[in-house]
């Protein structure tokens, strides 16, 4: 059974548990993410039934597409989570875990919309769009 882990956004109105094993980390470069964190999105992903909400005072979601949705703290501004639609997972920014996480940065995505005041220097996978099978990068 995997270790269980914390996190939580920066004031503490949110915190959640993992419960299950954790994807190594994805850096996306999407616009959306570019946005949202104001660089790039560091987001490892858990099984939805290996997470648990422990506190949600503070947790707001914002629909920024037709088929995903983001969650965030209403009160601190602290980027959390991606979910998309009919997924059995759910992507979590790598920086809110509490801790030693066990994660590696992997790879990147959508590196065709990088910004362009940055380079890409880790030796990990670079696809211009989704990863190659056209998964958005769930646990299993």
């Amino acid at each position: 059974m995997a270790e269980t882990k914390a996190g939580s956004c920066l004031c503490g109105e949110v915190h959640y548990q993992v419960s299950g094993p954790l994807r190594n980390a994805i850096g996306c470069h999407c616009g959306q993410c570019r946005k949202t964190t104001g660089h790039y999105m560091a987001a490892t992903a858990v099984d939805l039934a290996d997470f648990t909400l422990t506190r949600d005072s503070g947790l707001k979601w914002y629909r920024s597409s037709d088929n995903a949705q983001r969650g965030f703290c209403g009160t601190c501004g602290s980027t959390l989570f991606w979910r998309a639609d009919g997924r059995d997972y759910i992507a979590i920014a790598a920086g809110t875990l509490d801790g030693e996480t066990g994660i590696r940065l992997e790879g990147h995505i959508f590196c065709a919309d990088k910004g362009d005041y940055y380079d890409i220097s880790d030796d990990g996978y670079r696809y211009p769009g989704w990863l190659a099978d056209g998964d958005a990068g769930g646990t299993g």
